[in-house]
């Protein structure tokens, strides 16, 4: 069930959270971000949801390698495919389905123009994976590393600042 919360940011993904840190990000929000990165392993539902309504300005499809989805090189040059969504408030956020060892198949129906609202499903990641969030750094997080998340329900924290 989708929190009946207009600032929730939800969890794109089942998962456990391997990562929170704050970065640069050249490739998708071109800002400094928030970074939250998901793992699914082979037993999570691989279904992914909208973490925040807005609108899909951009989708990008980058084939690559196919690491474990949990290390660093898998981050860096595994196949992906990458929403940049704009939100009301004029932020910007990229959520980022990356695709694992066992997984080879990332399905994305979302595409650009599309409006999406939280709890959408938007596509799925075939067995483990893992989902990447670039966040403004406003979002004011609920979540740490190493906690059990579940896709559309779970917030990782609030856009309150972000939604008018």
């Amino acid at each position: 069930v989708v929190p009946d919360r207009p600032e929730a940011l939800v969890s794109p993904a089942d998962g456990k959270i391997i990562l929170i840190e704050k970065i640069f990000d050249d490739r998708f929000c071109q800002d400094n971000v928030l970074k939250v990165s998901i793992f699914m392993n082979i037993f999570n539902v691989h279904v992914n949801r909208i973490p925040f309504p807005g609108q899909v300005e951009q989708v990008t499809f980058k084939p690559g390698a196919f690491y474990s989805a949990d290390s660093k090189r898998g981050a860096l040059h595994n196949e992906y495919c990458a929403l940049t969504i704009m939100t009301a408030g004029k932020q910007r956020y990229g959520v980022v389905q990356v695709a694992g060892l066992i997984a080879r198949r990332i399905v994305c129906r979302a595409e650009k123009g599309d409006r999406v609202q939280t709890g959408q499903r938007y596509g799925l990641i075939r067995f483990g994976s893992r989902v990447d969030l670039y966040l403004p750094l406003q979002v004011e997080l609920e979540v740490s590393k190493g906690q059990k998340v579940k896709a559309g329900e779970t917030v990782l924290g609030r856009m309150n600042q972000l939604s008018t």
